[in-house]
């Protein structure tokens, strides 16, 4: 049985498949349950998605509009639960269909129970998806 994978190191594990572009290996690391939520959200984009594969249908496309190329400044902050992290980043790269530069800080706040995420609060900029490209979710904007 392999050993117990912390919040932290699943998180770099995710960033990594994100990079690889392995968005079926992204998803296998959630929960069947899972939630992932979009405090910042646009009109027209989805706040909260319930469950792995309401998680793998919004990232599905994610490689085809943004090229992720590093996450250059990754900082894990631990929480008194210890199944949770407090995670600021800057991913950098393109936008595929302008060849613009992306350039976005994020907060997350992430839970892990069993090796899975369970809860992920992506707190990103909502004025980063004007930009032409960047709108690989298919929202109704």
């Amino acid at each position: 049985m392999p050993a117990p994978t912390s919040p932290a190191d699943l998180f770099r594990r995710s960033l990594r498949l994100l990079l690889d572009k392995d968005i079926p290996a992204w998803i296998a690391l959630w929960a069947e349950d899972g939630v992932m939520e979009f405090p910042f959200a646009p009109d027209g984009w989805p706040r909260r998605l319930e469950g792995k594969e309401a998680v793998a249908a919004y990232m599905r496309h994610y490689p085809d509009h943004i090229d992720l190329h590093d996450f250059p400044e990754l900082r894990i902050h631990r929480t008194t639960d210890p199944q949770t992290v407090v995670v600021e980043m800057r991913g950098v790269g393109r936008l595929v269909e302008s060849d613009a530069p992306f350039d976005m800080t994020y907060i997350a706040v992430v839970t892990v129970r069993d090796g899975h995420f369970t809860s992920y609060r992506d707190y990103w900029n909502p004025l980063a998806v004007q930009e032409s490209g960047a709108d690989f979710t298919g929202s109704s904007r």
